[in-house]
């Protein structure tokens, strides 16, 4: 019995498994998207009611392969009436107070490097009140607020290899993805949907 020759893969078949592998990496990005969306939803909502802030990722069969957590939201001193903040500073610090004049106009504003240090010192007591400290005076800052600088995200963590799991979480999840049990179970259709076809006239409309 003759041998087939094995028939090696052309440049169309490239171009093909590109232009696949590129619409598929469009949907699951998509889906990834709007999963994280759902998780951080269901995050915020259990850290608002319970104060926890984790949860295990399972296969279908019991095992889990990882934990997401929340990671915290972080707030900063932030000018929010610079008029107000400069005037501060012009009655209180006036050797941080600038005057700029330039034609037809004056311009005044407080130096960059002092108005920065003395936000992060407002940041790192939570409240916006400056200590002189040259008099021990304590200043409730006008012009300034303590607002959120970074929204809560999240972090996921898959399982590592151990003595009872030669696997680790995204070797499992491979493995699960491999038997069928992802596309059954955990990971919805997706291929795009076909579009929706549009509706048939009868005769009696179209006239």
């Amino acid at each position: 019995m003759t041998e087939q020759p094995t028939t090696a893969p052309t440049v169309r078949d490239a171009v093909t498994k590109l232009a696949a592998l590129g619409a598929l990496l469009d949907e699951v990005k998509k889906a990834y998207a709007e999963a994280r969306t759902d998780v951080q939803h269901h995050l915020d909502q259990q850290h608002k009611a319970a104060g926890t802030s984790k949860l295990d990722a399972m296969l279908p069969g019991g095992v889990k392969v990882g934990s997401v957590s929340r990671t915290g939201g972080e707030k900063a001193a932030q000018i929010t009436d610079a008029d107000a903040f400069t005037a501060w500073v012009r009655d209180n610090f006036p050797s941080e107070h600038v005057v700029e004049i330039v034609p037809m106009q004056v311009r005044t504003s407080v130096r960059p490097a002092w108005a920065a240090q003395a936000l992060a010192e407002m940041t790192a007591t939570d409240a916006p009140r400056y200590v002189d400290k040259t008099s021990g005076v304590v200043h409730d800052v006008p012009g300034v607020e303590i607002r959120p600088s970074k929204a809560a995200g999240l972090r996921m963590t898959y399982t590592r290899k151990s003595k009872s799991s030669a696997l680790d979480g995204r070797e499992l999840v491979a493995e699960a993805w491999r038997s069928g049990d992802l596309a059954t179970h955990v990971l919805p259709v997706l291929a795009p949907a076909a579009p929706a076809a549009p509706p048939v006239e009868d005769d009696a409309t179209a006239a």
